[in-house]
């Protein structure tokens, strides 16, 4: 083999491959893992320039990849005041007349549902305290936000729209708009006019957050957007990106055949640590905003829509796709949108077998499990999703749906169970991305969903590594440590299969790298 770049040494590897589980030393080579050993192979991988890594003991396993995050698009979510810390309307209104004024507007992010304690979202909760100021305040989902009157006139709004895809600007009986904006097209009205970071501030950011992602652990996300691919591209010919990055760009309601042909085009654009692999749907919303599609509306009469008005639109526009060899992700909360994803899968026959995924699946039923594995459907799940529930149900989320489908809530062991391939991610800015946490709430989720069993130790590394690389149709490249595979590997000090899931959540990350670079620990 020639000369090797880097050499981890000194480690408890735990490759993954079954071929040779478990090692103490690893060469990367331009890159690439160049060969897997122990400590009596390092003097022949060992050249002048080589970069010699000792790991002390530490337990060194294949890159963790958050297989659904938004970190480009999601630094314009998680701009202004962080409002993810209240919990009722005394502590908004607090919040928000402390809050740092930009432009003169007052933008937050991180509001939770919980905090309105089951009143209906109004801007007359907060108005008296902003003043004149404009607000815009996005709920926690990333679905729904509440915007003052200030921000509606700054917009033009001043009443209902009809949309092309399921939004709704929330009306009273007068026609008032409360400031209640549901879904993308309602709430892009706002944000047209919102105040925006020069390019050097969205750069700094981005080099920062994705930094910060790489000192937990991670070394790669799945990114469930286009985001601002320019900005991405500036970025990379200007430093080495601390993640990979794979983009699945949005398709909406209503696409043409050429907005579809041009999704198709941008398939391998990208850089360094960075591509477009895949494009992203919507087939609904979220149970919280009463957006979930449901077999059956929730407590409140919502929730029986899809996202896209005509749901066979969806079909031909994915089936449109998959002809042209592009893999799919589609968000899919409640139990009628996954059915109606897995259907749409089904009928693809077996050329639509591992092509595809669904993100999210917060409640299913029993039927709907065995498919994943029978049509070769990804699950992509995140586990910090759980913590916006309680345990005794008096959450938003489990009230809407009720008890017996609370009961169904993020059936991760399920879905293992019966042969899925489940991915794991975060979903930033909706839940931290800290990698240690997806980790750790995988074993032991939160909320509702701690009624049920959670993963062991070793499927949830699985589902950072191995299952998120075959969700991403990488299974050939990622996820393990083997030569010929990426170098992204993650070095911890406590062993991720074995810790119990509060030790993991806290376990010291102590070598990160990506492509054979060195993100995070020693230089």
């Amino acid at each position: 083999m020639p000369t090797a770049d880097l050499i981890l040494a000194g480690a408890r590897v735990r490759t993954l491959d079954p071929a040779r589980p478990t090692a103490t030393a690893v060469a990367v080579t331009d890159g690439v893992i160049s060969a897997v050993g122990d400590a009596s192979d390092v003097r022949d991988w060992r050249g002048p320039g080589t970069q010699v890594v000792r790991l002390d003991g530490a337990h060194l396993v294949p890159g963790l990849v958050d297989s659904h995050s938004h970190p480009v698009w999601g630094l314009e979510l998680a701009t202004g005041a962080d409002l993810s810390e209240v919990t009722g309307p005394a502590e908004l209104r607090a919040a928000l007349t402390a809050a740092e004024r930009v432009d003169g507007w007052v933008i937050g992010y991180g509001l939770d549902h919980n905090a309105f304690a089951g009143r209906p979202i109004d801007r007359d909760l907060i108005e008296d305290v902003l003043g004149d100021a404009p607000a815009f305040l996005r709920l926690y989902d990333g679905h729904s936000a509440l915007a003052t009157g200030a921000a509606l006139t700054a917009a033009g709004v001043n009443g209902p729209r009809a949309f092309a895809q399921r939004s709704e600007i929330v009306c009273d009986s007068t026609g008032r708009p409360t400031g209640h904006l549901i879904e993308h097209a309602a709430m892009d009205l706002v944000t047209a006019v919102l105040p925006r970071q020069s390019y050097a501030e969205r750069r700094a950011r981005l080099v920062a957050l994705l930094s910060a992602m790489a000192a937990t652990g991670l070394t790669g996300a799945h990114v469930m957007d286009g985001g601002d691919l320019d900005l991405v591209t500036a970025v990379a010919e200007e430093t080495v990106l601390p993640l990979r990055l794979r983009f699945a760009p949005w398709c909406m309601p209503g696409a043409s055949k050429e907005e579809l042909d041009a999704l198709i085009a941008l398939q391998g654009r990208g850089g360094r640590h960075w591509t477009v692999g895949g494009v992203k749907f919507f087939m609904d919303g979220t149970v919280e905003g009463g957006t979930a599609w449901l077999e059956h509306a929730d407590c409140h009469g919502q929730g029986t829509e899809a996202f896209w008005p005509d749901p066979e639109a969806y079909a031909a526009a994915l089936r449109h796709l998959h002809a042209a060899g592009v893999r799919t992700a589609t968000h899919a909360i409640g139990d009628a949108a996954v059915r109606h994803v897995l259907d749409v899968v089904a009928g693809l026959g077996a050329s639509g077998r591992h092509a595809h995924r669904i993100e999210h699946i917060e409640t299913a039923p029993d039927a709907l499990l065995p498919r994943f594995a029978e049509l070769g459907v990804a699950a992509s799940m995140q586990p910090p999703h759980t913590a916006y529930t309680r345990a005794d149900g008096s959450d938003e989320w489990s009230r809407r749906l009720g008890e017996r489908r609370a009961d169904r809530a993020w059936r991760l062991r399920d879905l293992r169970d019966a042969g899925a391939t489940v991915a794991l991610g975060s979903d930033w800015p909706i839940a931290p991305f800290d990698a240690r946490t997806v980790l750790a709430t995988a074993q032991a989720p939160k909320g509702v969903a701690s009624r049920r069993a959670g993963l062991t130790g070793l499927e949830a590394l699985e589902g950072m590594t191995t299952h998120a690389a075959r969700a991403a149709g990488e299974a050939d490249l990622a996820g393990r440590i083997a030569p010929g595979h990426r170098a992204d590997l993650t070095a911890l000090a406590v062993d991720p299969v074995s810790a119990p899931a509060d030790e993991t959540a806290t376990a010291d990350v102590r070598l990160t790298v990506t492509g054979g670079r060195v993100t995070h620990g020693a230089k």
